[in-house]
């Protein structure tokens, strides 16, 4: 039996929308020293976190509604549950799929049909690993207070934004990345950023390419393409029109230009 190091009872979320799939999590985790709540799609489990802030978070990746990749962008956006450690447990098996939930920050990615040897060591390390936020806090302070719902959403939409600048994704499949639609997503924008979505866009691919410009020595046109310009000449334009020079004038000179924008 695997035992965590202070053998403290552990909490531990199972977020899978097939049943037969919690039942057996659930009968393996039995057997540990945890206490299992399930829920049955991302939307359930991410509001299921919240409430419950488990140590460990189970997670599937095909699941309606909401799927995993969408909870665990919301989870990591909320400061309330980005500490808590996800396993990504799916029955997709691809070494792309496995790549893109340890960039959403997942800590593990089990494929299904798993050993349950080997899950439930992944679970032990993953959990002595962990360093719980309350832990290090200063006795007798208040637990941090949710953030408002619509701040995490576009907290997580900005970070997809700026993962995906090269090939960005169309408005309403970036809002059903992030468990919204593209309406509400556009709203939450304006009112949280001050300023729409594609205007958050073009300022990320000119930040973006400014770096670029100063820390590579990739060329203009390779530049353009990486930050999502359909062509260098297009990227020179916009370019210009945000920092007052031309790209290859900002590489040498390193600041913007006097009547740069906001």
């Amino acid at each position: 039996m695997y035992l965590t190091t202070d053998a403290t009872v552990r909490d531990i979320l199972i977020v899978d929308d097939s049943a037969f799939e919690q039942r057996m999590l659930a009968d393996l985790l039995s057997e540990m020293p945890y206490r299992v709540a399930v829920a049955f799609n991302g939307e359930q489990g991410y509001r299921l976190a919240q409430a419950r802030r488990p140590d460990l978070i189970l997670l599937d990746v095909r699941m309606p509604d909401m799927d995993g990749y969408a909870c665990c962008r919301l989870l990591k956006a909320n400061p309330a549950t980005r500490d808590i450690p996800i396993i990504f447990v799916s029955g997709i098996d691809s070494a792309q799929e496995r790549i893109k939930g340890l960039q959403l920050g997942g800590v593990d990615f089990v494929s299904k049909p798993f050993t349950p040897g080997e899950l439930a060591a992944r679970i032990h390390v993953h959990l002595n690993l962990m360093r719980r936020p309350d832990a290090m806090s200063v006795p007798g302070s208040e637990p941090a207070t949710s953030p408002d719902p619509e701040a995490v959403t576009v907290r997580a939409a900005m970070r997809l934004i700026a993962d995906n600048l090269g090939a960005l994704p169309a408005l309403a499949e970036i809002a059903r990345s992030v468990g919204t639609y593209r309406e509400k997503l556009s709203q939450q924008f304006r009112t949280h950023t001050g300023q729409t979505v594609f205007a958050f866009v073009r300022e990320q691919r000119i930040t973006r390419a400014m770096q670029l410009l100063k820390e590579t020595d990739f060329d203009v046109q390779h530049i353009a393409q990486l930050v999502g310009f359909r062509s260098a000449a297009n990227f020179a334009t916009a370019f210009r029109a945000r920092t007052g020079q031309s790209p290859s004038a900002y590489r040498v000179g390193g600041t913007a230009g006097d009547h740069q924008t906001s």
